[in-house]
């Protein structure tokens, strides 16, 4: 068995994090393949002897044979792992080491345990829809595709825009907010969720278009199929609005449409047990919590 481990950054609190997983994987006979940015962090700065292992830098294609992908650090180490998971379909899995942690929701407590349960195949595998940006179809590089959400959100000043809103070209509404977001099932518990959207479970065949500081009183939150095509046309005081896939944004000029849909591939999310959908909101979103429960 082969895991790669990926993070952003390398912090003094996640050094004991490491060693726990470098002595598991060691312990079990488990191959580790680290990024190269890690491991040069781990062993310069932190002088660990781990010169023996192997790296990868932006993918995993020369690494043959990864089990599993696990990402060291918050939501938003798990969100930058998905494009490397993506270009071999490697099951991800995060252990979170930052605040909330909906995606990587293995906890520092239960390191081994979830470790353990993975090599024993005590898992399922869920198939996350994604979001991909079909217009403009070069703005973020190669990886135009979201897990969460794509917004559109005023750039310039205090006013407020218009977002012109197409579902199949057909005429949905003008929304005058301060922006617009298309979120994923997985994504609406994300930002979709702060500014009022729905929750739904990541099984859904829908996406969430959930204005942001709407000026209209009757303007709530919709979904709509997931087969659809969604356009949106920017207007406003200013020269430009912003557009954001997940955590990566970019300014655009008025002038431009944006066009989303519903990814044609997945991302393999590994679940262990007791790390349901439900349990998680229970315990990371305090859902339901009342001492009468």
């Amino acid at each position: 068995m082969r895991i790669a481990l990926y993070g952003t950054e390398v912090k003094d609190e996640y050094i004991p994090v490491y060693n726990r997983i470098f002595e598991f994987l060691s312990d079990n006979n488990i191959e580790l393949v680290l990024s190269s940015e890690v491991k040069q962090i781990l062993s310069q700065k932190y002088r660990m002897n781990i010169n023996n292992v192997c790296t990868f830098i932006d993918n995993l294609n020369s690494c043959p044979d990864i089990d599993l992908l696990l990402s060291v650090g918050g939501d938003g180490t798990f969100l930058n792992a998905v494009s490397i998971s993506l270009a071999r379909k490697i099951p991800i899995a995060g252990v979170n080491c930052g605040r909330l942690g909906f995606l990587a929701d293995i906890t520092t407590e239960n390191i081994e345990e979830a470790l353990m349960q993975f090599v024993q195949g005590e898992y399922i595998l869920e198939n996350r829809s994604m979001l991909q940006l079909i217009q403009p179809s070069n703005l973020f590089s190669d990886f135009n595709y979201a897990v969460n959400e794509l917004t559109v959100h005023k750039l310039d000043n205090s006013s407020m825009i218009k977002i012109e809103t197409l579902i199949n070209g057909e005429f949905l509404a003008n929304y005058w907010a301060d922006g617009l977001i298309i979120a994923t099932p997985t994504g609406s518990t994300a930002y979709s969720l702060s500014v009022g959207g729905p929750i739904v479970t990541p099984d859904l065949a829908g996406l969430l278009i959930t204005p942001i500081a709407s000026h209209h009183l009757t303007v709530r939150p919709v979904i709509v199929p997931d087969d659809v095509e969604i356009e949106l046309r920017i207007e406003g005081r200013g020269n430009q609005f912003l557009v954001s896939i997940d955590h990566r944004s970019a300014p655009l000029d008025f002038s431009t449409h944006i066009k989303v849909r519903k990814a044609l591939f997945t991302v393999p999310v590994v679940k262990l047990n007791g790390h349901s959908f439900y349990s998680t909101l229970r315990n990371k979103l305090m859902w339901g919590a009342d001492k009468r429960n």
